[in-house]
């Protein structure tokens, strides 16, 4: 092994496994305290959210890091069942740690906004670093193997999230959660056997597993890459597979909601990357049937949240729209649709998350999620209204937000893959804005309603999250070069890795 590389994989001993840990050991020291030491249990749970975050932006902006030859920036591998062939591998690139980036932000806003949370508070605040844990596993896996189980995972913690913390039909909500995610696992699972017992090495590393992946004929790798669409594809969400969104997002507290919009569905969008850099022939044979499923999304989800009156349900719609554009962009194959992707999927991360955060507080509040109940908030909250403007602005696309950024990218190289088909992008931008408009004109203008008398504005800490939370759409929204200097190196090696697939197209 050259040296560098040496001592890459060296330094990831460290870092990598630090990371994963911990939210696990704030987990468990949570564990060990009193039930009713509320604030104690909180203020754990946000320190080592916080540091968790601290640390994972340290491990690439501080680190040194330089890009490696096959993509990774950081990696550790440790022999785990050698018989099975699996391994827990960890590893860092251009896809996956901007996810990773994300996922402990998220974390750490959907924590400093639990305040309201007085049920159960132990259980609830170690469900979320547990579900941390499995999320950042997911992201940093480069063993198929682990990142099953990772997978599977995050299952766990957000059914009881949801089933224990949720509104009236939190257990339809969790139980229609766990048997989609479930249908969709035991279709990735058998893929990936299929794939394993492809691959001569008879190991579930993310290399051996691509090498025996290109031995298959077109038509052998079109079945493999099904059967990982479908379960990636429900965690997306890709219509119709999309049931369980509404009513999860719904039933869901206002943190988890977060969560589930701002990271989970980026899980799905990330396997399908992962799928389709194992299974090129199958990603040609699909890309038209990709482009087609991602317009719809953003045509379907555009539409029904333009019609909601539920709050949470409009943005839990909009979220497949959004979901639909980074589809689009994944499915152009070529390096400007994969990066408006891989931007849109922070970007979105970033509104959804905001806008959760908010109509969840408004909801604690009020105990109203209905449009019509409310008019002139900004007279009595002008706070939540700065924000929530910003936030519904930013979810439309505005010049100025990150959405705008990987939007255009996404357009751009949509014109290039498919010419004007692009335009069915434009019309579900112009849906977004029209009812983005319209939610914030009815909530902050007009006459006053009674229940506007009720609304509190923003506490410091909420100011807090959702100050950084817009503070990130703005940046990225006028500063993209970074960002795509970031993932550059791993787009293009996505693209050389499918362009002999597709150069026999």
């Amino acid at each position: 092994m050259p040296p560098e590389l040496h001592l890459g994989c060296h330094m990831s001993l460290h870092s990598l496994i630090v990371l994963l840990v911990l939210p696990l050991v704030g987990a468990s020291i949570i564990l060990f305290l009193p039930g009713n030491k509320t604030v104690l249990i909180r203020r754990t749970a946000i320190l080592f959210s916080t540091i968790t975050l601290l640390f994972a932006i340290y491990l690439i902006t501080w680190g040194n890091v330089i890009p490696r030859p096959d993509g990774l920036w950081l990696s550790f591998i440790h022999t785990w069942h050698s018989r099975l062939g699996t391994s827990f591998s960890l590893g860092v690139d251009g896809f996956s740690y901007p996810m990773v980036i994300l996922t402990t932000l998220l974390v750490w806003i959907a924590i400093l906004a639990s305040s309201s949370i007085k049920k159960q508070p132990k259980g609830y605040y170690l469900l979320m670093l547990v579900l941390e844990v499995a999320v950042l596993g997911v992201f940093m896996a480069r063993d198929w193997g682990l990142f099953y189980i990772f997978w599977e995972a995050t299952l766990i913690p957000l059914f009881f999230l949801i089933d224990r913390w949720g509104g009236k039909d939190r257990q339809t909500a969790s139980l229609n959660f766990f048997l989609y995610t479930m249908a969709g696992s035991m279709f990735m699972l058998l893929s990936l056997l299929l794939l394993f017992d492809a691959t001569p090495a008879h190991s579930f590393a993310f290399s051996d597993i691509a090498a025996g992946a290109a031995q298959l004929s077109a038509n052998e790798q079109a079945w493999i890459f099904f059967g990982l669409l479908l379960g990636f594809g429900v965690k997306m969400p890709i219509f119709p597979l999309h049931g369980w969104l509404p009513l999860a997002h719904v039933e869901a507290p206002g943190p988890v909601s977060i969560l589930l919009s701002g990271i989970l569905l980026k899980m799905g969008a990330y396997g399908l990357i992962l799928s389709i850099a194992i299974l090129p022939k199958a990603a040609i044979l699909f890309q038209t049937s990709l482009m087609v499923l991602g317009l719809i999304a953003i045509t379907y989800g555009a539409l029904l949240a333009w019609r909601q009156s539920d709050m949470k349900k409009m943005i839990a719609y909009s979220s497949i729209g959004h979901m639909g554009v980074v589809l689009l962009g994944i499915s152009t194959l070529n390096a400007t649709g994969m990066s408006g992707a891989v931007y849109q999927m922070f970007a979105h991360g970033l509104v959804a998350a905001a806008l959760f955060m908010l109509i969840a507080l408004l909801y604690e509040r009020t105990g109203s999620k209905n449009i019509n109940d409310y008019g002139s908030l900004l007279k009595v909250a002008p706070r939540f209204a700065f924000f929530t403007v910003i936030a519904f602005i930013a979810g439309t696309g505005l010049p100025g937000s990150a959405g705008f950024i990987a939007e255009l990218y996404v357009m751009v190289g949509s014109f290039e893959a498919w010419g004007w088909v692009v335009i069915f992008l434009s019309f579900g931008v112009m849906v977004s804005a029209t009812y983005g408009i319209r939610t914030v004109k009815r909530l902050f203008t007009g006459p006053s309603k009674p229940i506007t008398e009720k609304v509190d504005d923003l506490k410091s800490t909420e100011v807090l999250a959702a100050g950084v939370l817009t503070a990130g759409i703005g940046v990225f929204g006028f500063y993209p070069t970074p960002f795509i200097d970031l993932i550059t190196p791993s787009v293009n090696h996505f693209i050389d890795a499918i362009n002999p697939a597709l150069g026999s197209k």
